[in-house]
């Protein structure tokens, strides 16, 4: 066992927790109307705490257990046989599959902005349930189990532009199309009720990506430290690039618009962070901070889903779009790892294509038939005039009455 190796680790997969309590859920929290801020906490913390459970009893397992190319296996169920001194590679395998969990909480709560103000509780639940393990572990296995298929194949996905970004954005994207929009959308949708709390939670996240990446190098080196280089120059660069659109645009600057650039710099780096170099990263940022953009008015107006908080824009598109990047970043001509043996910018373009297809195949099924079990079982939407009088009070008998 390393010691140095785990305790980064160990460091790395607090700052992921981190990244969904209480990031993620304060930054949607902050921009939904305030008599739904309560439901969007209770909806990350119950995500996180459900996903958890289900992690331990059969998610590792399904993801990591060695099974076939596409699917683990049970050997791993409740970590039975996993020992204090169990390691994966140099370090305890306890925290390799502590680090993963985080990985498996905040996948299921990013599609929670796909929904905000309008889905039933159980429903939330129930899909969450079933979508951790019909879609998050098997794209899990492909790509990060040792022979899983896509991993064989030699695809680039350092820290989960499709695992976590792909599989969430495409997902969100569905299953507010089934659901529907909500009852002012999309002409007298308020704005965010409490930007403050959103530059907070957006902030966190920021923080916390530094474990979601660097850690995804799974040890204290310099494959670390670049990947916590390239995450902040990309998320740096995206929000600026879409606040400068945001001012050109509309004659105001807003926080707003950065801190959304922010977000989608840091989920288009994120398959490309253990792979590319500091040019990388710009052209990464720069390049989702006007794609993203792009991608939130074709999906509002002109699909016209109320994808409410832009999961697919932000993080369905920044996740493909770094997919596809790092088959040409990657060269070390401009500062990247460099191409496997027998790897070129164009077989490298060819797996990644097939890789981004595939997750997107499965997570644009496998959601549609979850949600219409869910939808028949306990119904998605809750009432309108649930909708009406607000989540926190009709479905939690709460209020913030700082709001």
């Amino acid at each position: 066992m390393d010691s140095g190796n785990t305790a980064w680790i160990l460091t790395s997969t607090a700052l992921v927790l981190f990244m969904t309590l209480p990031g993620l859920a304060l930054f949607y929290g902050g921009l939904v109307r305030s008599k739904n801020v309560l439901s969007v906490l209770m909806q990350c913390i119950s995500i996180a705490c459900l996903a958890s459970v289900l992690w331990l009893a059969i998610g590792y397992s399904l993801a990591f257990g060695d099974g076939n190319a596409w699917i683990g296996d049970t050997s791993r169920l409740f970590l039975l046989g996993v020992e204090r001194d169990t390691l994966s590679g140099d370090i305890p395998e306890t925290v390799f599959f502590a680090f993963q969990m985080t990985f498996a909480i905040i996948t299921p709560a990013l599609i929670v902005g796909a929904y905000v103000e309008r889905m039933k509780f159980g429903a939330v639940l129930l899909f969450s349930a079933l979508w951790l393990l019909v879609v998050y572990a098997p794209v899990t296995h492909w790509i990060w189990s040792g022979n899983g298929w896509l991993y064989q194949a030699g695809l680039l996905d350092f820290a989960g532009g499709l695992v976590v970004h792909l599989t969430a954005g495409s997902s969100a994207l569905v299953l507010a199309a089934i659901l529907g929009p909500r009852s002012n959308f999309p002409h007298q949708v308020d704005p965010p009720h409490n930007p403050s709390m959103v530059m907070i939670g957006a902030s966190m996240l920021w923080v916390g990506w530094f474990g979601f990446n660097a850690g995804s190098a799974l040890a204290a080196d310099g494959n670390a430290g670049m990947a916590m280089v390239v995450t902040h120059i990309s998320a740096a660069t995206a929000s600026l690039v879409w606040m400068l659109i945001d001012w050109a645009r509309f004659g105001k600057p807003t926080l707003i618009g950065l801190v959304t650039g922010t977000i989608a710099g840091l989920a288009s780096i994120t398959p490309a962070s253990g792979s590319v170099g500091p040019i990388g990263a710009l052209i990464i940022g720069a390049s989702a901070g006007s794609l993203c953009y792009l991608f939130v008015n074709i999906v509002k107006n002109n699909l016209k889903i109320d994808d409410s908080l832009d999961v697919f824009a932000v993080h369905g598109i920044g996740g493909a779009l770094g997919i596809i990047l790092v088959s040409f970043l990657v060269d070390s001509n401009i500062g990247g790892a460099g191409y496997a043996d027998g790897m070129n910018a164009t077989s490298q373009l060819s797996v990644q294509i097939q890789g981004l297809l595939a997750v997107l195949a499965l997570s644009v099924v496998g959601t549609a038939v979850i949600a219409f079990v869910v939808k028949a079982l306990i119904g998605l939407r809750v009432e309108s005039s649930v909708e009406v009088e607000g989540l926190d009070i009709s479905t939690h008998g709460e209020t913030n009455s700082g709001s």
